[in-house]
């Protein structure tokens, strides 16, 4: 071994071991907290940049009249006013149904519906241009509830349906029945960095597009469409995002698509970064929902049969509703057996900002409906819904397939929860309610479990794949690429720690690429829990397509006829930054001076890697089959102290259990499971859209909408991780985190329920979601006066 060789065998001895499983911190966090990330409104400004802004619709529903533009043309600074006239044939677009406009013409949809783009040289002079921009208009009765538009039949897509067995005649003959409505509320996303986007033209036409986006082939394909280009004269980037949950999968294109008209135009740069007032007013939510059930049941608690028509506020347009809504009714089954069963969804069209993906996607509105019955029936009973649960939950030999056929396998649900009602002394807990509630003059106390049992896959086949662009370097470092979109969520982080470990090599040798359409082609959003499932295995194919080459080549390198060693791939070995044949102890060349080699050898030492996800398989016509790979498993426990005089709620405890596989980062898992049931709690207690009469969103600040502060986190909140290996489907063996742990916050809405079961009264107050003081209040007087 030359000196060289020796000298990097001595660097590589202080290089870490394997990366996986480690809580390796995420790997923008540094530049979160000091402000060095860079976001899209933090990069550099070219001198010829414009400033983009909108007018938008005065009204929720009416007709344009008129649109002077003259005074706004004539301010000083200003570039350029364009209405959907300067658009051209391709100004309605969609991801699922082309029904929404860019620019609205003729027809107003909802309140602050873009209408017409200005950009200037500055911000004032923006302001000023959209400020004198007049907008004549009539306006019309606008449709503002679920209620109402099933009252005037006004709907988006097809109504859907998913059932098993013959639930009407299993209803009518049970010994016990009960039926209600319940009310869902929307969310909205929240995410700290708004809608941003910055184009650039270049030669022939091209553009690129800096997007915070969680779909940058979205953007790439949309921006094409409607500006009359083709896909490989635009290009769509995206670095990072300062949050999404689900809010920048489809919605970041109208953004998007205002600066690459105006780049296409004037041939300048230019960008838009909304305000947090017109974000939350013009972009779409978490749909609300209205769920019309009925369930017949046992008396020991054993449901016999169950129907529940679902309702969505899809707003003025499709969006991904009819996906959502899919997903809804693949969901209302929770983590129940139900052998006679039948799930209807209908999406509703009002006149409210297109809602959209958030984080769950439709699950927790079906999650929070089943909950709601399961805790009715305890009410009617007067058992412990606990008993209920485990009663009605999915077997493991038998009472294992789902309503659409899917045969639950790797079920832990009953395990999951009798552990964590161990460990949490749930049973104890629960005996001692009746004697504080009789006690407490002040407040009123509950305590629930709900458990989670969420399908991993996307439910449309062909988004269920990813590719990967790996380079590797001849100093042993290596660029990665993905169609995965990094958004706080430590995707990159993970990517690297798997890269990493496939090459034997430091994770400080691996870094991920900015996204970009231009690396990887054809991809799918970063969503339904399955960026590290999908770009992960993605990366981990591409990875060992040039490890078997580098294999191949240090085999012949390490060959040793002397001594009877035949070339032989099998018996090398990548590990601590060395390349080694195990059959020589003390062998071996660091990895660095192998890729060197290999390149002066002319082997390739980059490779494009793919993956799609094997087995899902789902008819929507008749609505069976398999749309899950697995399914994320697990369950919280939730303790609520409620002001019986003002409404007002706390939640003291909370214990949490989730079974995510073998963990590839433990500690950014954790971050994700406590987040998420944070958002999940705020979704289900706090978090209230209020709109007027007239369609104007009044919830649209941090001052007016209230998410989840630090001083609502559980003073007591205890969460961990069900030990479990044996999901073989997955890039070592991990399960998919995103999404599940939020609908785990029911847990404490159901809490709430139960706390109101302790009233004397006998009156049921239906208590909607979310759980607000006033909604708290409400039921609190209903109860004292019924």
């Amino acid at each position: 071994m030359n000196e060289h060789s020796q000298n990097l065998l001595e660097r590589v001895k202080v290089l870490d071991g394997k990366s996986v499983g480690k809580s390796i911190p995420h790997d923008s966090a540094i530049g979160h907290v000091t402000g060095s990330a860079p976001y899209i409104d933090d990069l550099p400004r070219r001198v010829d940049e414009l400033f983009v802004g909108f007018a938008g619709s005065p009204f929720a529903a009416g007709k344009i009249v008129s649109v002077e533009l003259d005074d706004a043309q004539k301010v000083e600074g200003v570039v350029c006013v364009l209405t959907h006239n300067d658009v051209g044939p391709h100004n309605i677009f969609g991801p699922l149904f082309c029904d929404e406009p860019f620019l609205a013409d003729g027809e107003l949809l909802y309140i602050g519906q873009p209408l017409v783009i200005v950009a200037a040289e500055t911000q004032a002079a923006l302001a000023e241009g959209i400020n004198r921009i007049v907008i004549n208009a009539t306006a019309s009765e606008p449709v503002l509830s679920v209620d109402e538009a099933i009252k005037q039949k006004k709907f988006i897509g097809p109504r859907r349906q998913i059932k098993c067995g013959d639930p009407e005649t299993a209803i009518n003959n049970a010994p016990e029945k009960l039926s209600g409505t319940f009310y869902i509320g929307g969310q909205e996303q929240f995410y700290l960095e708004s809608q941003a986007a910055i184009a650039f033209p270049g030669e022939q036409d091209q553009l690129i597009v800096h997007s915070s986006t969680q779909n940058t082939t979205e953007i790439q394909t949309m921006v094409a469409e409607v500006l009359g280009l083709s896909m490989h004269q635009v290009v769509c980037i995206c670095k990072r995002m300062g949050g999404a949950f689900g809010g920048k999968e489809t919605q970041a294109v109208i953004p998007a698509l205002m600066v690459s008209l105006v780049a296409q135009r004037t041939g300048r740069a230019a960008r838009i970064v909304y305000d947090k007032d017109t974000d939350m007013c013009v972009t779409g939510k978490r749909h609300a929902y209205v769920c019309n059930w009925e369930v017949g049941f046992k008396p020991d608690g054993q449901i016999v049969g169950l129907k529940c028509d679902f309702y969505s506020d899809g707003g003025a347009a499709a969006d991904l509703s009819t996906s959502v809504m899919e997903r809804t009714l693949l969901h209302a089954d929770n983590s129940y057996f139900f052998e006679h069963a039948q799930f209807n969804g209908q999406v509703c069209k009002t006149n409210v900002p297109p809602n959209t993906a958030f984080r769950g996607f439709g699950g927790p509105q079906a999650v929070a409906a089943t909950e709601n019955i399961i805790e009715r029936i305890a009410e009617y009973l007067k058992i412990d819904a606990f008993d209920l649960r485990l009663k009605n939950t999915y077997g493991q030999t038998d009472r294992n397939v789902t309503p659409y056929g899917q045969l639950f396998s790797g079920n832990h649900m009953s395990e999951i929860m009798e552990t964590l009602a161990e460990s949490s002394n749930y049973r104890h807990r629960v005996a001692k309610l009746p004697g504080r509630n009789s006690t407490d003059r002040m407040n009123l106390h509950g305590i629930s479990m709900t458990p989670v049992k969420f399908g991993i896959s996307f439910t449309t086949k062909f988004l269920n794949q990813a590719n990967a662009l790996v380079n590797v370097y001849t100093d042993g470092t290596i660029q990665v690429s993905t169609g995965g979109t990094e958004m706080g969520q430590g995707l990159n982080t993970k990517i690297r720690q798997l890269v990493a470990d496939e090459f034997g090599v430091g994770y400080s040798s691996v870094i991920v690429m900015p996204t970009s359409t231009e690396k990887n082609n054809n991809t799918s959003p970063t969503a339904a829990s399955a960026g590290t499932d999908l770009n992960g295995a993605a990366a981990v194919n591409g990875s060992q397509i040039i490890k078997k080459r580098l294999a191949d080549f240090a085999a012949e390198i390490f060959a040793s006829p002397e001594k009877g060693l035949i070339p032989s791939p099998d018996h090398i070995e990548f590990a601590g930054g060395i390349v080694s044949d195990v059959r020589q102890p003390g062998s071996g060349i660091p990895f660095s001076e192998l890729c060197n080699r290999a390149r002066l050898e002319r082997i390739d030492l980059g490779a494009r890697g793919f993956y799609k996800t094997p087995g899902v398989d789902f008819n929507r016509e008749t609505g069976k089959g398999n749309p899950f790979l697995y399914y994320t498993q697990g369950a919280a426990v939730a303790e609520v102290s409620i002001d019986r005089f003002t409404g007002e709620l706390t939640v003291p405890r909370v214990d949490l259990l989730m079974d995510i596989g073998k963990s590839i980062n433990p500690k950014v898992d954790m971050g994700q499971i406590t987040g998420g049931f944070i958002q999940g709690m705020g979704w289900v207690t706090a978090e209230c859209l209020v709109y007027d009469e007239k369609g104007n969103l009044l919830s649209h600040s941090p001052t007016t909408y209230k998410i989840p502060a630090i001083t609502d986190v559980p003073p007591e909140f205890n969460c961990a991780f069900f030990p479990n290996d044996d999901n073989l489907h997955c890039v070592r063996r991990s399960k998919a985190v995103g999404e599940p742990p939020l609908l785990l916050g029911v847990a404490a809405w159901a809490a709430v329920k139960n706390a109101l079961s302790f009233l004397p009264s006998d009156h049921d107050p239906n208590l909607s979601l979310p759980a607000t003081g006033e909604e708290i209040l409400r039921c609190l007087t209903e109860q004292a006066n019924g």
